[in-house]
């Protein structure tokens, strides 16, 4: 049955969409029963009208558009629901149906498809940027849902970027520019090599259109002078094969003009370097054969040492799986070598995709969608914590697959990020034992946390059981499990700090008023809270604990006072013990430290912020007493905090040596020396070191002062 014939004759003026509609009935019909193919030729009737009268920028009508998306889907051979989903995808946000029109007529499933594809114009966003981000979060948690979502997306892109011209050079420039660092990485990360390369091709046409240009020219020249070369050494391999009895398919790869920019600006080589590589694929039946013309291809060119890669046994993070090599060529050209079957091939092209082409037995077990269903539930995890903005930086860290493999101590291959350290490694396996992590082994020899990590290495991590992470990690972890975990590990305890913090702060403040927490009692309580807004007492300290609140207000409110006298001080300390973590803070502007006397001041957002009483900023706080808080310290406290001091020395060789062991000698760690003056015959020394406390301080400045080659010794406030 001609479907395109009889929606023609249906629709007016439909002849100018003939040539798409009939292209795409004919990609369904190569593998598509009757009975789908009218489902979706339903679809595209519901759809024309619903477009009926708009049109693209180009000028052609709109349905043009979905028409050519659900073309490039029909060559991945999706299955009927994905396509009419395709056609249907705008006609949510673009026209005056609903998402109710289209559940109704053609089922939930194309439904949430379309929806999962839609973009998110109703809500208001702040900033581009942020829009952006929402919009690549709705798209990734519905690629959890369903992975057909970010397929159409993607076709969606692809025709887009074919047909952009007809937009604005800024637009031009800010889409090219997303599709190379979302959508392109995103096909990649899928294994859809086809769709990967042309939105490669596309973005870096439309971002550096010289470039481009000047590459393209460049590349069509040195085509007709390379024709013969890949023709003879095709033959050579072709017949190699053939005297073995191996059947098998050479093609000279096609090199694209992304990845040839990319080698140029990276590697720093010329682009006759690049141009005068010559690249072959050799498609045999079984894993087995692949071996074996590695052999023989080794036998008839010498191959260039430390350029062969075993895909097949290890396969990249997205289920590509090859065999490549380098050959000195004829003449000493290079040959780049990719060994694979015709199932491996398949897959090379359209990764993810190839599992609505050929039906697995058992699909959840095929490599390509097993290794992408492990991502998205990664992406899972990664979305319940963090602002939009974060998750797409969390999740373009994952998109660019540069790869290691390391091994567990049970000899498992583990994937990580180029670069990752141990304490990716560790969360990789597991975010408790990631939050638990004290220390690493390397091939059974002890390594700081912080070391990257190279292939082939065996791994070990060794947990404490009260082990927390530390937010210093942040500054070296590369994946983005690691990061989104422990971000999301110290905004648990930060809460919990604050609102202990908090609680300690307000039952002070009603001591004082000579009253308590307990006296004020639930019910007070509960109508307080409907009074502020808040629903939970938790709250309430939390707000206290970060400096959001103050707590003589708070208290006076609880207690019915008048605020007469609120910028009266706390007469209870605080005391602190130097433990406290994410909601207290110890000034960098005067390093206080256990015996200094000192005051706290309530900084919103950042909890308490600790000041000796001699610092120079306690001025700009005047102006605000209501912010004070008197602070005392805990005795014996046993942990080590910064302090600074500056020395005026004599200008003699070896002099800031023999300052660095004096404070060592006293069990004092230097963090950082820097040299603030020098004159013809001093220099003046700042010191950050890591002490006890006062009595220790004073120690390490007596101990330096005794020193012959040191003038003076001071500890000044800011």
């Amino acid at each position: 049955m001609d479907y395109a014939a009889t929606l023609l004759s249906r629709l007016p003026g439909a002849s100018r969409r003939d040539h798409g509609l009939r292209n795409l009935i004919a990609s369904l019909e190569s593998y598509l029963p009757p009975g789908q193919i009218s489902m979706i030729m339903q679809a595209y009737e519901f759809g024309a009208a619903a477009h009926a009268g708009q049109r693209r920028k180009t000028g052609e009508a709109y349905i043009s558009h979905p028409v050519a998306v659900a073309q490039n889907l029909a060559e991945m051979h999706l299955d009927a629901q994905a396509i009419a989903a395709a056609i249907l995808h705008d006609v949510v946000e673009d026209t005056d149906a609903s998402l109710d029109d289209v559940e109704e007529k053609f089922g939930a499933e194309i439904a949430q498809l379309v929806d999962g594809v839609s973009k998110l114009d109703q809500i208001q966003f702040r900033s581009r940027a942020e829009a952006q981000a929402e919009s690549f979060r709705k798209m990734m948690l519905a690629m959890i849902g369903d992975i057909r979502v970010i397929l159409v997306k993607l076709a969606d892109r692809l025709h887009n970027m074919k047909t952009l011209d007809a937009m604005p050079a800024e637009k031009r420039t800010r889409i090219a520019r997303e599709t190379l660092d979302i959508y392109a990485p995103i096909a990649n990360r899928l294994g859809i090599n086809r769709m990967k390369v042309e939105l490669q091709d596309l973005g870096f046409r439309y971002l550096y259109p010289m470039r481009y240009r000047v590459l393209d020219r460049a590349l069509r020249k040195s085509k007709g002078s390379q024709r013969q070369i890949v023709k003879r050494i095709s033959e050579e391999f072709s017949k190699t094969l053939s005297d073995e009895g191996i059947e098998g398919d050479i093609v000279g790869r096609e090199k694209h003009l992304y990845s040839i920019y990319k080698k140029m600006a990276e590697k720093r080589r010329t682009l006759r370097d690049i141009v005068d590589v010559y690249g072959f694929r050799i498609i045999v039946d079984d894993v087995g054969n692949c071996y074996k013309v590695l052999g023989l291809v080794h036998g008839l060119y010498k191959p260039v040492p430390g350029r062969f890669k075993d895909y097949i046994a290890i396969p990249r993070v997205n289920g590509y799986q090859s065999l490549h090599t380098t050959l000195f060529g004829p003449k000493g050209l290079p040959l780049e070598i990719q060994i694979r079957t015709r199932e491996m091939d398949r897959v090379a092209e359209s990764g993810v995709a190839s599992h609505w082409q050929y039906k697995a037995d058992d699909p959840a077990d095929a490599t390509p969608q097993r290794r992408a269903r492990e991502w998205l539930a990664n992406l899972d995890e990664l979305q319940r914590s963090g602002t939009s903005e974060e998750f797409l930086e969390s999740v373009k860290v994952d998109l660019f697959p540069d790869r290691i493999y390391v091994f567990t101590p049970k000899g498992d291959i583990m994937p990580l990020p180029k670069g990752a350290t141990t304490v990716d490694f560790a969360y990789a396996v597991h975010t408790d034992i990631g939050n638990r992590c004290v220390a690493a082994k390397i091939d059974r020899g002890l390594v700081p946390l912080r070391t990257p990590l190279e292939n082939g290495q065996s791994v070990e991590i060794i947990t404490g059981r009260g082990a927390k992470p530390n937010p210093n990690w942040l500054t070296f972890v590369r994946t983005a499990k690691a990061r989104t975990a422990i971000r999301q590990y110290m905004k648990q305890m930060r809460s919990s700090e604050s609102i202990d913090l908090g609680k300690r702060l307000l039952d002070r403040t009603l001591k004082d008023l000579g009253s308590s927490l307990r006296k004020v009692g639930k019910v007070r309580m509960k109508a307080a809270l409907e009074e502020l807004g808040l629903k939970e007492t938790s709250d309430l300290f939390e707000q206290h604990g970060l400096g959001e609140r103050l707590a003589p207000l708070t208290a006076r409110f609880l207690l019915g006072i008048n605020a007469e006298g609120v910028a009266e001080t706390s007469k209870a300390s605080l005391v602190i013990a130097g433990t406290e973590g994410m909601v207290v803070s110890y000034a960098k502007c005067c390093y206080p430290i256990p015996g200094d006397d000192v005051m706290g001041y309530l900084s919103s957002g950042r909890g308490v912020v600790i000041h000796r009483n001699c610092c120079g900023n306690l001025i700009n706080f005047r102006k605000q007493p209501e912010k004070w808080i008197a602070i005392s310290w805990e005795k014996d406290i046993d942990i080590e905090f910064a302090s600074q001091i500056q020395t005026d020395t004599q200008n003699r060789p070896g002099v800031l040596a023999e300052v660095a062991a004096t404070i060592a000698d006293c069990g004092s760690n230097i963090e950082q020396v820097e040299v603030l003056g020098r004159h013809e015959d001093c220099s003046v020394l700042s010191f950050l070191l890591q002490v006890r406390d006062r009595t220790h301080l004073a120690q390490i400045m007596r101990n330096v002062r005794n020193m012959k080659n040191v003038i003076r010794v001071s500890r000044d406030c800011a």
